[in-house]
């Protein structure tokens, strides 16, 4: 494979890489920060504590606690979505018996899709604590949530359609 198969997706292996990134930056942050994090989200919460969960300190508290996992998710969602992409791209650059633009679409569905769905978790933790649970930040977000499975899934069935298109057997 040369830099002139893979050109034709650079801008999808960008976003591919991007959604990579995310994941070892929130990993890194984890790491370096994981207290501060944490204490942020309790900060959020204990500032409504009143007002939202009604003086219920657990259920703050639980919240708090789903928060991090969503941080977490979007760890782990950024890491294979991103990896599943650029994967992906590498497939669809070698299928050059198919058409660029149908290979581009899947490419650029899959990566964007990815780096969505990846900050979509982050921000639904990060904001879960001041709306008084995740049912509420998912819902505030569902118009990230939504468009970025909705790419994932088509760049996941355009690929599949490409690899049909490239070992169909030719016509006699």
């Amino acid at each position: 494979m040369t830099i002139e198969t893979i050109r034709p997706f650079l801008l999808a292996s960008v976003f591919a890489v991007l959604t990579m990134a995310s994941s070892t930056g929130f990993g890194v942050a984890f790491g370096a920060f994981e207290d501060d994090m944490k204490g942020g989200l309790k900060a959020s919460a204990d500032a409504v504590v009143a007002t939202v969960y009604g003086g219920d300190e657990a259920k703050a508290k639980a919240v708090v606690d789903k928060s991090w996992v969503y941080y977490k998710r979007a760890h782990l969602h950024a890491g294979a979505l991103g990896t599943e992409a650029l994967a992906l791209i590498l497939l669809l650059a070698a299928l050059s018996s198919v058409s660029v633009r149908l290979r581009q679409a899947a490419a650029l569905s899959s990566a964007l899709g990815g780096l969505g769905y990846g900050w979509f978790w982050y921000f639904a933790g990060r904001a879960a604590p001041a709306l008084g649970g995740t049912g509420a930040a998912k819902e505030s977000l569902s118009f990230l949530a939504l468009p970025s499975v909705t790419l994932i899934l088509v760049g996941t069935v355009l690929s599949l359609v490409c690899i049909g298109l490239a070992f169909r057997k030719p016509r006699a």
